[in-house]
């Protein structure tokens, strides 16, 4: 039997159920005072209060300039470097837990004034510390080879040479002192586009209320836009749709500015260090050859042809006249129940990663309990869901959770698959080494999904079920693999434009996007002009060279999912390694211990031949349903 499935899930918290809703009243989003306390995320684990984090900021002002003392005198000794080191450590280590509350809050309301002071205050500071200890690098990078070999030999040094190494593999993009200065300076202003998209799109824009197909008039916002693109009804997709691009439409002019703005920036900074390109910046980092970046582009876009199946199939399941995006959300399978509590979605999260043994799974399971995740949309609070870890605090998620999307069980298995990676990391590794690379972390987080999938398909012997879950798995890779890709490609567009001297307008990112669209869905898709807005409200595309990695992820997680699941000997204890390894190692390196080669297109080309299986094996259930 399927768990929960086929009977009415329960209430929860302060939610109110539709049936309680005064006739004729408007669904709004609550206000952060009318969600429960437990469904929230403690964090006393980091401050008691905001005064404790005050004063603790207070200290951290008193703190950071002390590093000054250490100019000048790196090379003296590896007793002296490893004085400047520890001390550093100690102040970023101090940085980051302020951070990590201060970020926490913001979340929470982007509106309340008190947040964004707290964070924009610690930004400052943050930037002056920069500053003052932006001599180290160039001063260790300037330390001679044969003097350094030296250095590195002794064991006080032990702990940091992973990190030593990443600094002196950096010194062909290291600038002089002055220099790293105006850098560390500028960060901030640089930084200005992110603050602006932030406020506009998570405060200001308001979407207006809308019926959903039970009649009730709701409020539209980010959070509740991908429940109405889960309705039955075509004509509320369609109107959520239009009346949620609209808005956009009306500020696109100023969303332009603000994505220009980002890619200009990005390559300012690119070209300061000297990188050819914005692109060879973002994967100096992780040590990523541009062949794999080009390889996903090249690998999926040589697939589309099962792509364009699955939508000639989901226009013929939903009995479409023409397909739109807005079609591309609802369960291909209807008839389904799939109204979860957040409680019955953790548990079925929980047991489907029982495989990974039962530390992985207590740890969680108190975890959740212990309000590590603040659960539900609240007026003013930042729109999705994320996890956020700082080393030795709890490593917090944050969700927008919706009981009649199906997605946010997904969504919830993905973010505690970052917490777990962040737990596993900080517990076996110093803080140095602790911070493993993004490009690392989407695989941790898509391998969680695909075994709830696993999960979920052995849990019903109901056809129409199953179905439902492949529909679930196929908007999956779609999304991860096929539309992540497609972004891929249109970051490195405008990129390369803008290091070409072209002019970044509205007209070119419509047109660049137009392109991409007509390509990637394909002739016989209804693509609505608003559509081409889309590339302004992508969070991602302001910070630039991230959506690739969920592709690859993903790839990989399918790879490695794979083997646990089929009991290959040593694949969970090399999983949970490669989660304990954080920051130590490159990430292909960390991703060949846990057994996947993302050097190759191999794992790109095996995950899209899955997908062309689930397509089929979902058409014949279409055609087995249809002569029923």
């Amino acid at each position: 039997m399927f768990p929960s499935a086929m009977k009415p899930a329960t209430a929860v918290g302060s939610l109110h159920r539709a049936d309680e809703q005064p006739t004729g009243a408007v669904e709004k989003v609550p206000t952060r005072a009318q969600i429960a306390v437990e469904d929230t995320w403690d964090l006393s684990a980091l401050y008691a209060d905001d005064l404790a984090w005050e004063q603790e900021f207070a200290r951290y002002q008193l703190e950071y300039p002390k590093i000054s003392r250490f100019m000048g005198r790196l090379a003296d000794s590896s007793e002296a470097l490893a004085e400047a080191l520890e001390f550093e450590n100690s102040v970023d280590f101090l940085c980051s837990k302020l951070h990590h509350y201060a970020g926490l809050k913001s979340s929470e309301d982007s509106s309340d004034n008190t947040n964004l002071s707290r964070e924009a205050r610690l930004q400052s500071a943050a930037t002056r510390a920069a500053e003052l200890s932006a001599f180290m690098t160039p001063e260790i990078q300037a330390i001679p080879d044969e003097r350094w070999e030296q250095l590195l030999a002794a064991d006080v040094l032990g702990v940091w040479r992973s990190a030593l190494r990443k600094i002196r593999r950096n010194k062909p993009h290291t600038l002089t002192a002055s220099e790293e200065r105006l850098m560390a300076l500028a960060a901030e202003p640089l930084g200005g586009f992110q603050e602006t998209f932030s406020q506009l799109t998570n405060v200001d824009l308001k979407f207006g209320s809308l019926r959903d197909d039970r009649g009730r008039e709701r409020e539209l916002s980010h959070g509740s836009f991908a429940s109405f693109l889960q309705s039955r009804e075509p004509a509320v997709r369609r109107e959520a749709f239009h009346r949620y691009y609209q808005v956009f439409d009306a500020h696109k002019f100023t969303l332009s500015a603000t994505l220009a703005h980002s890619v200009k920036t990005g390559v300012f900074q690119a070209r300061a260090r000297h990188y050819s390109s914005a692109l060879e910046a973002a994967l100096f980092h992780d040590d990523i050859p541009a062949v794999v970046y080009d390889n996903l582009i090249a690998s999926v876009r040589s697939g589309l042809e099962p792509l364009y199946r699955y939508y000639a199939l989901r226009q013929e399941l939903l009995g479409l006249e023409e397909i739109h995006h807005y079609d591309t959300y609802v369960p291909m399978v209807g008839g389904v129940e799939t109204d979860y509590s957040f409680d019955e979605a953790a548990e079925m999260v929980l047991e489907a990663l029982q495989p990974l043994g039962e530390e992985y799974v207590t740890t969680l399971r108190q975890g959740m309990a212990s309000r590590w995740c603040d659960r539900y949309e609240s007026a003013g609070k930042r729109s999705g869901a994320f996890s956020w870890s700082s080393y030795g605090a709890p490593p917090y998620i944050l969700m927008n959770y919706k009981r009649d999307v199906f997605s946010d069980v997904y969504t919830l298995a993905h973010e505690v698959g970052h917490s777990m990676h962040s737990w596993f990391s900080n517990r076996a590794q110093s803080f140095q080494d602790s911070h493993y690379s993004i490009f690392v972390a989407e695989v941790a987080s898509t391998f969680n999904e695909e075994l709830l999938t696993h999960y979920l398909l052995t849990k019903t012997e109901d056809p129409r079920m199953r179905a439902y879950i492949i529909n679930r798995q196929l908007d999956d890779i779609r999304g991860t693999i096929y539309r992540q890709t497609m972004f891929a490609e249109f970051e490195k567009r405008i990129h390369a434009a803008q290091e070409a001297g072209e002019a970044l307008t509205l007209d070119y990112f419509r047109g660049t996007y137009r392109e991409l669209l007509n390509t990637w869905f394909g002739s016989n898709f209804s693509l609505d002009t608003e559509l081409e807005l889309e590339c302004f409200r992508i969070p991602h595309f302001y910070s630039a060279f991230y959506v690739y990695k969920y592709a690859t992820g993903l790839s990989a997680a399918l790879a490695l999912a794979n083997k646990v699941l089929s009991g290959e000997t040593g694949a969970v204890e090399s999983y949970l390694k490669f989660l304990s390894l954080g920051g130590s190692v490159m990430p292909l390196e960390a991703l060949g211990i846990a057994g996947v080669n993302m050097a190759s297109p191999e794992p790109v080309r095996r995950a899209l031949g899955l997908f062309s299986r689930r397509v089929d094996e979902l058409t014949q259930w279409g055609q087995s349903y249809s002569a029923k």
